[in-house]
């Protein structure tokens, strides 16, 4: 079985933890904000993700991070043999779209991941005002895919960028795994 860690990064009250519910089909913790006190690891295994007719399975490892910045100490420790990062945050607050280029110095271009790695989501709470079009990044995260997620609108197409997202970091879980046997090999 192919197993891939990924982090769920960003600023607090972005909606790590809801996402992560929502990907993992998790119903733990729906309802009010409490916030994410470290880090909370969610399991999530799916069938046939990689499309191989083989039938294995793949099991990922959501690593929902708070978003408070006390826990910067445990962060080199959460990074540890990541996969890949998911970075979340809340279009609708000013201050997020500084802060994720923190998250990704920190979570992407440290370990370093390649940005094909990285994922980039603009998460679209309830009620807010969804203006899609008008999202500036700064360098490099412009660079970056970049979904917009709104799980009262379009939870099926936020399932599916997730999946997507998945099927290649699985992808690249696997070339590693393959260029590592054959090293071996040879």
């Amino acid at each position: 079985m192919l197993k891939a860690k990924v982090l769920l990064v960003g600023p607090r009250e972005a909606g790590k933890s809801v996402l992560a519910n929502f990907v993992s089909e998790s119903i733990e913790g729906i309802g009010s904000y409490v916030p994410t006190q470290g880090v909370r690891i969610l399991e999530y295994e799916k069938p046939n993700l990689n499309g191989n007719s083989k039938g294995a399975a793949c099991r990922f490892e959501l690593w929902d991070c708070s978003g408070d910045q006390k826990f910067e100490t445990c962060w080199p420790a959460l990074m540890k043999d990541s996969h890949g990062v998911i970075i979340i945050f809340n279009p609708d607050m000013p201050s997020h779209l500084k802060e994720i280029e923190m998250w990704y110095s920190c979570f992407v271009q440290q370990q370093p991941l390649l940005d094909s790695q990285c994922l980039l989501v603009a998460h679209h709470k309830p009620g807010s005002a969804e203006d899609t079009e008008n999202l500036s990044l700064a360098h490099p995260l412009n660079k970056l895919k970049l979904i917009h997620s709104n799980l009262e609108e379009d939870p099926e197409d936020v399932r599916m960028e997730f999946m997507k997202y998945f099927r290649s970091i699985i992808n690249l879980v696997n070339e590693s795994r393959e260029k590592e046997e054959m090293s071996i090999i040879s």
